[in-house]
């Protein structure tokens, strides 16, 4: 960017900040919906892995705990 182009714009420099602020939120929040999704999916195959008899109660609950676990700490 030139300098005549940079005092032109130079009043649009809050507005670049705030579509900048919006972007880095709204990737933020895609993140976090998609690991919140991630940990479902897991625990939905866990669930379908016990009723398979692939898993033991032990097994099942040893994950369930732990995804349960990582769902409480993203909320």
């Amino acid at each position: 960017m030139g300098l005549i182009t940079g005092l032109l714009t130079l009043p649009l420099a809050p507005v670049r900040g705030t579509i900048w602020v919006a972007e880095q939120l709204a990737a933020e929040a895609e993140r976090e919906l998609r690991e919140e999704t991630s940990v479902r999916r897991r625990l939905a195959e866990a669930e379908r892995q016990f009723d398979l008899g692939a898993l033991t109660v032990e097994e099942y609950e040893a994950i369930e705990d732990e995804l349960l676990e990582q769902l409480e700490e993203e909320a």
